[in-house]
């Protein structure tokens, strides 16, 4: 099992987020590069406005977050940017917060696993094969394919639960 952030440690608060945006851009750019896709201006500011953080942001703060920069944006061109960005691997939808979220292994083809803070909106990504395993045998029992799968767990951070 894999999380977004380091070994022990449940949301942003405990890790370089400097060096972590600038691995997150970077991968962005090569997986872009290696599908032969452009990863314009409007598409990298959206992406760099996910990242800011590892809570969940919802598209209109995003728009509110870039407008603070200047020109206000269309809400389309932010939902397109998000979209190409979530088709491509490199940000995930967390349905439950109509909300988006770096991915942690950028451009890979996986099911996330979430674990959201219901306090802060920090969010670790998972990738547990036991999980995955379970889905797909209990699917498979009931003579379901599974085509997609998305675990969201709600709960307290480490930090919160401190609180």
């Amino acid at each position: 099992m894999s999380t977004a952030f380091p070994s022990g440690t449940t949301g942003a608060r405990a890790h370089d987020h400097d060096a972590c945006l600038a691995r997150s851009l970077a991968a962005a750019e090569r997986v872009c590069g290696e599908r032969g896709l452009r990863l314009t201006p409007q598409r990298r500011r959206v992406l760099e406005v996910v990242a800011a953080g590892h809570a969940a942001i919802g598209a209109y703060e995003i728009i509110d977050a870039l407008a603070a920069e200047g020109r206000r944006p269309a809400p389309i061109s932010v939902y397109r940017a998000l979209d190409f960005l979530v088709a491509q691997g490199l940000v995930h939808r967390v349905d439950s917060l109509s909300a988006f979220v770096l991915c942690a292994s950028p451009g890979s083809n996986h099911r996330a696993q979430f674990l959201i803070c219901q306090r802060c909106r920090d969010i670790a990504e998972l990738r547990s094969d036991a999980v995955n395993a379970a889905i797909g045998e209990g699917a498979a029992a009931v003579g379901f394919s599974v085509s997609s799968a998305v675990v969201e767990v709600s709960g307290l951070c480490r930090a919160c639960s401190r609180v």
